[in-house]
């Protein structure tokens, strides 16, 4: 059972998406990785982008929390089609979902500029096409200054080869699964 952990919305649950090949992020992770923000302050008042979103739990929890708004992106039209009825069914604001590919999404800038990026592709998904997405969100200038993005990856894939201008925090192992954490200081940024 996926669920909202805390927030708005805490406690009430999504569905996720039927033979669709999608592995939502645990409730134990999504908590730890929520704590982290939360310690970070970087989820109120965010502009939220779920990238490979499966069921949106990671979008969706960050909205329920206190982000303002929340992109969420799945290629897989089951899929997208579950996570349009987990937003209906919550009710919560600011909530859109794109259906169609990430590199589609992250190939013009988006709006508003994200604050928060979630990362969470398929383990099919390779090294190279994962920095070919991260670069696209630098390069377009869809990346707020500061904002953070997390990686999530199995225990084994290498780190992440973050694009110039994203800089690592440090990553956190929760058993099989790894998440990166990283924030995006351009060039030039002394802030």
């Amino acid at each position: 059972m996926t669920r909202i952990i805390s927030g708005l919305a805490g406690g009430r649950r999504l569905v996720t998406p039927p033979g669709s090949g999608t592995r939502p992020t645990s409730d134990r992770v999504r908590e730890a990785v929520f704590g982290r923000l939360e310690h970070l302050d970087a989820i109120t008042g965010s502009h939220v982008v779920d990238l490979y979103a499966g069921s949106g739990a990671l979008g969706l929890e960050a909205v329920s929390r206190g982000a303002v708004s929340a992109l969420l992106v799945e290629s897989d039209r089951k899929a997208a089609a579950t996570i349009d009825k987990n937003v209906r069914h919550l009710g919560l604001a600011g909530v859109q979902v794109r259906a169609g590919t990430v590199e589609a999404v992250v190939s013009a800038p988006l709006s508003p500029l994200a604050d928060l990026v979630f990362l969470d592709p398929p383990y099919a998904v390779g090294d190279e096409a994962l920095a070919g997405v991260l670069a696209g969100l630098v390069e377009h200038g869809s990346l707020a200054v500061d904002a953070l993005l997390v990686v999530e990856r199995s225990s084994r894939s290498a780190e992440p080869m973050w694009p110039a201008g994203v800089e690592l925090i440090g990553p956190r192992r929760y058993g099989e699964t790894t998440c990166w954490f990283a924030e995006y200081v351009p060039e030039g940024d002394t802030a």
